[in-house]
């Protein structure tokens, strides 16, 4: 766990300049907010007890200053909705680039287990999932604390009975809202994995699409996508539901939060303890109160759904290459003697042998064909000689060096192969053609 979270924090270390700039102005942002409500009860307090002339010079005055206040906190805005934005997207770069590289390192048995539809997802979504919990993460924590504890502390100060009857109000409301946040969670998260499906039935049937429109299977392929396509749909709509409970749910908190600061704050304006201008206050606060809220359940989505992706992304991250290079492998230049020695394979432990006991010795210069049905194991033969998989038992050696002891690039380099199924990159055709040797 520890050196899970050591994983997460280090993709801050490049950005900690624009990383402590961003949660200035974030501090900034909330300091401004909890200050403009004491600003209006100033005015109100100068128009209620100044004569016209005082009242005006105070309200121009401090009229002035929360006008200086909202363009300092435009700024600040702008700063953390583009540089922040930003910070979370060179960290998304940054993760995705690795990712990218270590799949790059993955043997070819990896991708016989691993759908390539589910893997783009984990490339894609989780990682700006990822993204968005690096950029908002810190910031919500650090706005949400800052408006819910300055607001009570201003808010005692003022009045501790109306403080403290709203307050209680609290709890009926965060218990209902974190209820809704965690089934649209839930959702969400059932959501993620049907895109993963509809990505994989997508590439499955668009990379067989010659065998489909050959075999006249166009019908069955439109099925086969209408049911993950469906099972994304209720998905979906279920993480829609619960959204509209939320936020209709606090829209109404609100308001029974508004309906019982006018009727209190009317009885204490009455009974004397509070001033008209402290309850224009109070009313303003009541709003500014759902907000931290609000930022903290987006803080638990956010957090939810970046840490799901980071598991999800150190899955991968943590795979080790089935076929590495030993610390003492070489380089070699290949005469071109290739000899089986005993080789067995098979694709799994509980497989049946694709080749046992194999024993074969290729002479420099020598042609040998390889003839059999389809299946019997010719191109997995073929496989073993560059270490696209490694042999089960047995060794397969090259000028009388194991495969094994040289280095995978120099091995492969030595090899030439002539692939079965052609695959075309995206590219011109001399692009392709070049891709055998970019030099």
């Amino acid at each position: 766990m520890h050196l899970r979270l050591e994983k997460f924090l280090s993709y801050y270390k490049p950005y900690k300049v624009l990383f402590t700039a961003d949660l200035a102005c974030a501090v900034v942002l909330a300091a401004i907010t909890l200050l403009l409500p004491l600003c209006a009860r100033f005015i109100t307090d100068s128009v209620l007890t100044l004569g016209a002339a005082d009242a005006l010079t105070q309200v121009a005055f401090m009229s002035g200053i929360m006008l200086a206040l909202v363009a300092v906190y435009g700024l600040c805005q702008f700063f953390v909705d583009y540089m922040g934005h930003s910070m979370g997207a060179l960290m998304e770069r940054d993760l995705r680039a690795e990712l990218f590289t270590h799949l790059q390192k993955l043997s070819f048995s990896f991708y016989d287990e691993n759908k390539v539809g589910q893997l783009m997802t984990r490339m894609t979504n989780d990682t700006n999932d990822l993204a968005e919990l690096y950029h908002h993460g810190p910031e919500d924590i650090l706005i949400t604390s800052i408006k819910f504890i300055g607001t009570f502390v201003i808010l005692m100060t003022i009045n501790v009975k109306l403080t403290l009857i709203i307050f209680a109000c609290l709890p009926p409301m965060v218990v209902y809202a974190f209820y809704f946040n965690e089934k649209m969670r839930v959702a969400l998260g059932d959501a993620r994995d049907r895109v993963g499906d509809v990505n994989a039935c997508v590439e499955d049937s668009l990379s067989g699409i010659r065998v489909s429109s050959s075999f006249v299977n166009a019908t069955f392929e439109d099925e086969k996508f209408g049911l993950e396509n469906q099972r994304f749909l209720s998905s979906r709509r279920a993480g829609y539901k619960s959204e509209a409970y939320l936020n209709s749910g606090i829209v109404a908190f609100t308001q029974v939060f508004t309906v019982i600061v006018i009727g209190v704050g009317g009885s204490l304006i009455v009974e004397g303890p509070l001033e008209v201008s402290d309850l224009i206050t109070f009313l303003l606060y009541v709003g500014l109160l759902v907000e931290p809220i609000r930022t903290a359940l987006n803080f638990v989505r956010l957090y939810q759904s970046g840490i799901t992706g980071f598991q999800r992304v150190l899955e991968l991250l943590e795979i080790e290459p089935s076929i590495k290079d030993t610390p003492d492998a070489i380089q070699i230049n290949a005469k071109g003697k290739i000899c089986f020695a005993g080789v067995g394979f098979r694709y799994g432990e509980t497989t049946p042998w694709v080749i046992n006991n194999l024993s074969l010795t290729i002479e420099p210069g020598e042609f040998v064909a390889l003839v059999g049905a389809s299946g019997v194991g010719k191109s997995t033969l073929c496989a073993l000689i560059p270490r696209f998989y490694e042999t089960t038992v047995g060794t397969v050696s090259i000028d009388d060096v194991s495969v094994g002891g040289i280095k995978q690039d120099s091995l492969r380099r030595n090899i030439g192969v002539v692939e079965q199924e052609v695959y075309l990159f995206d590219g011109t055709v001399a692009q392709n053609i070049h891709y055998g040797d970019l030099e």
